[in-house]
């Protein structure tokens, strides 16, 4: 009976992570949300969701530090005091800094950049620090013993210098640090058996390019070019469904003697598209 905890499942692929895993009625799905009563009223309307009393849904602000150690508590009153696997999929995605280079925020709005990028980094990367650390405990009392972040290829810094790829640095520059940071924790916790992963989901429709402006549209249109470029049978975004049945898939297959502290893609290597 794996038990899991999803942080960021109202809507994305929090949504289908929280579909997929809780497919089993014997599997303890535990989901984040900073809107509870809407995610519920959603799930209601759901005929996938609506009838399992396997999903739990805690109200968590993930930037509040005493949220995130209540609902660590509560999900070890839920589970018996175990995890099997941690989640860390809730992220801020900026539309400011989306489809312009960091030069060009720099000069123009400077100010903007440097609230925007801090903003990054304390839901991308503080918050997420201590998630590990508050359910650490769990996960090392857990059968599966793996915790997984949501990266991107962004972060990727090959990607990054042989494509040109100039759009969303400070969100490529907030995963990258959350990347080192899963690193720091597998080298303090691999001789605990406790598998660490940070994974690219793909390029993924999640909603996030709707209501483009036309100069937006542009830019997205060149980096869709460059990924052409990068990965020839690229054909445009993967569905939720499909990023996160092939994320299962490589997380399931993964071991501490192979994958610790590993950056890789839903393909379980380096190929980002």
């Amino acid at each position: 009976m794996p038990s899991y905890v999803i942080t960021g499942v109202s809507r994305g692929l929090g949504y289908e992570f929280l579909r997929q895993l809780s497919s089993d009625p014997n599997d303890i799905v535990i989901g984040t949300v900073r809107d509870k009563a809407a995610t519920l009223k959603k799930m209601s309307a759901d005929a996938d969701l609506k009838d399992r009393s396997n999903i739990h849904l805690f109200e968590v602000e993930m930037t509040n530090y005493e949220a995130l150690k209540r609902a660590a508590e509560d999900a070890a009153k839920i589970t018996g005091g175990s995890l099997d696997y941690l989640i860390a999929n809730a992220a801020y995605v900026s539309q400011f800094d989306g489809y312009d280079s960091i030069g060009v925020l720099g000069t123009n709005k400077p100010q903007e950049l440097e609230e925007d990028l801090k903003k990054a980094l304390n839901v991308n990367v503080v918050a997420n620090i201590h998630l590990y650390n508050l359910f650490l405990p769990l996960v090392l009392r857990g059968q599966a013993k793996k915790v997984v972040v949501i990266s991107s290829g962004m972060a990727d810094m090959d990607l990054v210098n042989q494509y040109e790829v100039d759009m969303g640095p400070l969100y490529s520059i907030s995963k990258a640090a959350m990347n080192m940071a899963t690193a720091k924790f597998n080298a303090q916790y691999k001789k605990e058996g406790v598998l660490f992963l940070s994974m690219s989901p793909g390029m993924v429709d999640v909603g996030h390019q709707a209501n483009l402006t036309p100069d937006q549209v542009a830019a997205m249109q060149g980096m869709v070019q460059k990924f052409a470029q990068y990965a020839p049978r690229f054909t445009g975004p993967i569905t939720p469904e499909e990023s996160v049945r092939a994320m299962r898939s490589v997380w399931e297959k993964a071991t501490v003697e192979e994958n610790a502290g590993d950056f890789i893609s839903h393909k379980g290597n380096k190929q980002w598209l």
